[in-house]
């Protein structure tokens, strides 16, 4: 891997962006970091450290950063659905080059004038562009992803077979799949890309404010009017209103003055919405709360995004200086390559080391004592070993796989893509909240008040992703290998 990771890193164009590299590695990266610290694993189950010591919330407000992921993904799926529109199949750019470690299409982050998809380099239809980018998007969250869920899928059928599922080992069961709902809002996420990707080329900002006005609609009535269910709409307008601001950053449109409005009038926004409004200091859901931040997303949570976006857009300039350095570019190069694949399987190696632990008898700390805290040293670093070897196992699946250039784009290849990604929406979503416990004995939970099972979820997705496969397949339009 070491050669070819130079050799990418030494291919990268000068003009690349290469801090949205390093977000996204540094994003997901927290976010590994952050479950491996907060989990408060006894023999008897697993809490959660910031329930134990509610004084370490306030650390949710630096750990929390997906929507600096969110961010990084609306910037480069703005970049890669403009390429798709622009190039002819056969002057798309195939899977070499350093762009394989990045998000962004042969142009890089470099093309970041605001030029739309408008004028006489379309080709092909809308239709056979959108599930060309459904594609080459689904592959590279997919692939991956089923593997993770096969394998543990095979796993669970295997240990309730034997008449295993109790302790620990049915906690992982059932908690394993958890972050799988980030998979499914990010699907989202590129699926709602083309519309609103023309709302922001009519309105810039003032798309941005729609969506985020609608989340403080949804949180009044929620709140003051005390309206059932409208809450859940915050999980499209919240996540959705972060996405648009990597649309406006593609482009340009947030520069220092902007980037300092966003850190510290959402700062401010959060801390006053936190102090004087119904909203918890946590950023991160907690067991038994009433009201959740993140489940669904709050007015709270979307301040706390503008406040990180704002404040990693302050950082840039200094952030690129050091990525200028060869071997911490390598380093960036080198991750984005199997990020991916670490995140799926870093619970997985979390709950090894515990059930190791446990196996070797070794004592489990009560949570936050101090022997807890000696011992978080060892276990993350035990964590990480696995998760490297984990991730040698199964970094394949992440692999770019090249798109070949079909014929031209079959009528109805839009809605059929459309539809694909609905299904594997809602089947990685409901794979995420009923798990893979009590698999034999038909155990589901609820999606949009309907019961789903473990394996009507997974059925769903790779339904959903054979469409995708099938619309994209039919298209003239190539693309280029692109990272979630």
């Amino acid at each position: 891997m070491g050669s070819s990771v130079r050799e990418l890193a030494g291919a990268t164009p000068a003009t690349r962006d290469r801090y949205v590299d390093l977000l996204r590695v540094a994003s997901l990266g927290a976010v590994v970091l952050g479950h491996w610290l907060m989990a408060a694993v006894t023999p008897d189950g697993v809490g959660n450290l910031l329930a134990v010591v509610p004084a370490l919330q306030p650390l949710t407000w630096l750990l929390q950063v997906m929507p600096v992921f969110f961010f990084v993904g609306g910037f480069s799926h703005a970049l890669s659905y403009r390429s798709l529109l622009r190039k002819r199949p056969e002057g798309a750019e195939g899977p070499e080059g350093p762009e394989r470690q990045g998000s962004e299409g042969p142009e890089g982050p470099e093309r970041q004038g605001s030029e739309g998809p408008e004028g006489p380099e379309r080709q092909g239809s809308e239709g056979s562009v959108y599930s060309a980018f459904l594609r080459a998007r689904l592959q590279r969250l997919l692939r991956p992803t089923m593997v993770f869920v096969l394998v543990w899928g095979a796993a669970a059928l295997l240990v309730q077979l034997l008449g295993g599922g109790g302790g620990l080992t049915g906690v992982t069961l059932r908690m394993v799949t958890q972050p799988l709902w980030f998979i499914g809002i990010y699907l989202a996420m590129v699926a709602f890309t083309p519309p609103l990707l023309k709302l922001h080329e009519r309105y810039g900002w003032g798309a941005f404010a729609g969506l985020a006005g609608a989340a403080v609609a949804v949180d009044v009535l929620r709140f003051a009017a005390e309206v059932p269910y409208v809450e859940f709409l915050n999980f499209a307008f919240v996540w959705l209103a972060v996405h648009q601001l990597g649309f406006l950053r593609a482009d340009g449109r947030i520069h220092l003055r902007r980037a300092a409005l966003l850190a510290g009038g959402g700062l401010v926004t959060a801390t006053a919405l936190v102090a004087f409004g119904p909203y918890p200091l946590s950023m991160v859901g907690m067991p038994g709360e009433k009201v959740s931040n993140m489940a669904p997303p709050t007015l709270a949570l979307l301040c706390h995004g503008l406040w990180l976006v704002g404040a990693v857009e302050l950082l840039r300039a200094p952030a690129a200086r050091l990525l200028e350095r060869p071997r911490v570019w390598r380093t960036v190069v080198a991750a984005n390559g199997v990020a991916m694949t670490a995140f799926l399987w870093h619970l997985t190696a979390m709950f090894g080391v515990y059930g190791a632990m446990l196996a070797l008898d070794v004592e489990l700390p009560a949570p936050a004592s101090a022997a807890w805290w000696a011992q978080v040293p060892l276990r993350i670093a035990l964590a990480a070993a696995l998760t490297a070897g984990l991730v040698a196992a199964f970094r394949t699946f992440e692999r770019p796989v090249a798109a070949a250039p079909g014929a031209t784009g079959a009528t109805g290849a839009g809605p059929l893509a459309a539809l694909g990604a609905t299904l594997c929406l809602l089947g990685v979503l409901g794979l995420s909240m009923v798990g893979f416990g009590g698999l034999l004995d038909g155990r589901t939970a609820l999606l949009i008040a309907i019961p789903v099972s473990a394996p009507a979820a997974v059925a769903m997705t790779l339904g959903g992703w054979l469409l995708v496969e099938r619309a994209g397949r039919g298209t003239g339009v190539r693309a280029g290998v692109q990272r979630p």
